[in-house]
């Protein structure tokens, strides 16, 4: 890669001033104090039908504006997942549908001028249920006797192997070579099953909008969301009104992490302004992130993984069962990730990958910092650790006989191939860092603690190809300065900022001489929005190719200016000379005053990205823990983890976002446990009762890049936001099984599980 003034550098966040002095810049900071407060009625219900609703007592409540019902609202199905149309997810919900189908569904919208009326008006709508038997356990879902879905309306736009009837959300299965032949014919086998359970995105924004009419008739949607043009579309169809009825602006993101990727407040306080004309603003509690949010899949990842003598991985055989919850938001994408992206880090003879997705009586399950990978390298990276360990191979020793290097051709990942893959250099990488050839399996470090280390590879993409489309509009203003509009979300990842500095470096110009504007559908240029480890390497393309376009441009018009001809001038970002003379110039601020006098050419260019490949970042993670073998308590001392996303773009962003991804990983694994009662209800609610590891949890975490450089990305690079949370799962259970010799194959692993374990074998490894 050439010399570069910002990009590869340790550029400052363009908001960081803003952010740090407490501006107001979040969606909840900017609605106007008279507008209507929106609030909703929930079921206390699983699964039940409403027989009876009054709201007659409700509205009687001074300051009340409105209040909703399943009577009011349209009959036409839609669904709340933001991905680019045609959405795959099935249309299953309505506003407001008088089946509910988890503690927590909405029964009622009220809007009135305060909290306190809302909040009266609430308790006094009246509502009887025929109350129905829930479905809660998802590996009993498929054919059971409920269904969860029975209504006639259900839509499906194409083929996901939806079986509505039997509770099937989507099903798929898909393969190359005999595995059950390669199998039979294997050395070694490990079969078992992984579980991991939901979990909350914990950002700490929580879900909100506002709503208001604009003097033409049009709703205009300001919300924290990653995806502006997909609220606009759900919000659209959820009302059953033109798209072109509504405006959707994002401002600031205090954190998505996926959560966002669901369109999950928006119709409420849209509906109240569609009806009432008023602007309207629903602002979630914590609990309300928690009983109605979108937390990520529940799977159960039934492995299959053969092996010969040698350590050489011939076969593995996938099955994903997920549990999507009451609504299919996600469901029929995320289970693929479990194979793509664990399958493909390996290569082998044969493989097969089947996945089924079904409904329950619970909370619909979204998006969440991984997409699916997370759960599927838990088990395949879990499978791949224990057959080192069942062939007394050291489980560096395996990968580095299978793994994928640069140049293969992917086991799992439609046909591509690697042309940029650092992963054996990570994993040297990492093995150096932690000291693994003086910790492996475990050191004791006390009378009755051990210190032990354990490790996990993984890949993620970099955007959806043939599907994901980055765009920006680049307009050259007076003086030279130049103005970037975007259409992806920057949720506190930094994209505004990295973007910025590709524009820089492309045009030669200054950074502070890049404005960057945020997301409003009405200007901004159509992009997929912030998902799938799109926004670098995607829309990233697409900052470079509009860079291209304005430099030619401003060649094309200085030429014309100078009486010359294009190939006869060129342009180092601040003068436009003349090739032969370069003496005869024309500075960039003169051209631009000299087309706003007259000629009428004003300089503005729109791209749009989209990619035929989806590169994979590659990353290999390796920790230490240490457990105390009388109590069980597990805690995290050294976490390691070297990372190939291509060329890193911003160094800050992309060690923060690699140490906040791995800390996601360590409380998936050591603390968050979503749980439910016999009848459905959450018992997780709080941050009291749902624990995430602090500061003080997570220990050391010390971040390298081993950068490749992909040809097809801007400057070389790749992805690097979701990868960063997969390999904390696998490499920690591992340790645990170094120290203890216990196996756990459920998340979380908890010091009472670890108590209990110790205890009935007699010992850990003392």
């Amino acid at each position: 890669m050439e010399e570069t003034r910002y990009v590869n550098k340790r550029i400052v966040k363009k908001d960081a001033n803003a952010l740090l002095s407490g501006q107001p810049v979040y969606t909840d900071d900017i609605v106007p104090a008279d507008c209507l407060i929106v609030k909703l009625l929930r079921s206390p219900h699983a699964n039940a039908i409403i027989r009876e609703i009054s709201v007659d007592t409700a509205m009687k409540v001074p300051g009340i504006e409105a209040v909703f019902t399943y009577k009011d609202v349209p009959e036409n199905r839609y669904t709340q997942a933001g991905q680019t149309f045609p959405e795959p997810s099935p249309d299953d919900r309505l506003i407001l549908d008088r089946h509910v189908r988890y503690v927590g569904d909405p029964v009622a919208i009220v809007a009135g001028k305060d909290e306190k009326c809302v909040d009266q008006a609430l308790k006094r709508i009246r509502v009887t249920y025929d109350v129905l038997e829930p479905l809660l356990d998802f590996t009993k879902a498929k054919d059971n006797k409920i269904i969860v879905h029975p209504e006639e309306n259900y839509h499906v736009k194409g083929d996901i192997g939806n079986q509505v009837e039997r509770n099937i959300c989507a099903s798929q299965c898909r393969g190359e070579g005999d595995i059950d032949k390669i199998l039979s014919e294997c050395d070694y086998v490990i079969d078992e099953t992984y579980h991991t359970k939901a979990v909350n995105q914990a950002m700490m924004e929580v879900f909100c909008a506002f709503t208001s009419m604009d003097i033409y008739g049009r709703i205009k949607i300001i919300s924290s969301t990653q995806i502006p043009f997909h609220v606009r579309r759900i919000v659209a169809r959820g009302l059953n009104i033109s798209k072109s009825k509504i405006r959707v602006v994002k401002p600031r993101i205090g954190g998505g992490f996926g959560a966002k990727q669901t369109a999950v407040v928006e119709i409420f306080p849209a509906f109240v302004t569609y009806k009432t004309g008023k602007p309207a603003k629903i602002v979630f509690t914590r609990e309300e992130c928690f009983v109605h949010g979108s937390p990520r899949h529940e799977m159960q990842v039934h492995v299959r993984l053969g092996a010969d003598k040698n350590g050489k991985i011939r076969g593995i055989d996938l099955y994903t069962l997920s549990n999507t919850g009451a609504y299919g938001e996600h469901g029929p994408t995320t289970v693929d990730l479990t194979g793509t992206k664990s399958l493909s880090l390996y290569n082998m003879e044969a493989f097969r990958f089947k996945t089924e997705v079904v409904y329950t009586n619970v909370v619909s399950a979204g998006a969440y910092r991984g997409y699916g990978a997370t759960q599927g390298i838990f088990a395949v990276e879990s499978a791949v650790n224990e057959i080192a360990h069942k062939l007394s191979m050291d489980p560096v020793r395996v990968r580095e006989i299978n793994m994928v290097k640069e140049g293969d051709r992917l086991t799992n990942y439609y046909g591509e191939v690697t042309n940029s893959c650092n992963l054996d250099k990570c994993v040297a990488k990492v093995k150096e860092m932690i000291g693994w050839e003086e910790k492996y399996p475990f050191v004791k470090t006390g009378p009755h603690t051990v210190r032990s280390v354990g490790i996990a590879m993984a890949m993620q993409g970099s955007g959806i190809n043939n599907i994901d489309v980055g765009s920006v509009q680049l307009k050259l203003n007076d003086d030279g300065f130049y103005t970037l509009m975007l259409g992806c979300s920057d949720m506190g990842t930094g994209c505004d900022t990295i973007l910025s500095q590709m524009a820089a470096d492309c045009l030669g110009c200054d950074i502070d001489e890049i404005i960057v504007r945020g997301v409003d559908t009405d200007q901004s240029p159509y992009d997929s929005g912030s998902y799938a480890s799109s926004t670098t390497y995607v829309t990233g393309g697409a900052v470079v190719k509009a860079c291209a376009r304005m430099r030619a441009r401003i060649c094309e018009e200085a030429a014309a200016q100078m009486g010359l001809k294009k190939n006869e001038v060129q342009f180092d970002g601040v003068t436009v000379s003349e090739i032969a003379r370069p003496e005869h110039e024309l500075s960039l601020s003169d051209l631009v005053n000299r087309l706003q006098a007259g000629s009428g050419k004003i300089i503005e260019v729109t791209a749009s990205n989209t990619s035929l490949v989806s590169p994979p970042p590659f990353m290999a993670g390796a920790v230490e823990i240490e457990v105390d073998l009388e109590t069980g308590k597990i805690t995290p001392i050294d976490y390691v983890a070297a990372v190939d996303c291509g060329t890193v773009i911003n160094q800050n962003l992309a060690k923060v976002q690699t140490e906040g991804g791995i800390v996601q990983g360590i409380g998936m694994t050591l603390y968050e446990d979503i749980q439910y009662t016999q009848k459905g209800k959450l018992k997780n609610r709080n941050f009291m009762s749902y624990k995430i590891p602090t500061r003080l949890d997570m220990g050391q975490i010390r971040v390298e890049f081993e950068s490749s450089y992909e040809k097809t990305g801007p400057f070389g690079a790749k992805s690097i936001g979701e990868i960063v949370i997969n390999t904390p799962a696998p490499a920690i259970a591992d340790a645990v099984y170094n120290a203890t010799g216990l196996r756990f194959r459920t998340l979380p692993i908890t010091s009472e599980q670890v108590f209990a374990g110790l205890h009935v074998k007699g010992q850990g490894n003392e």
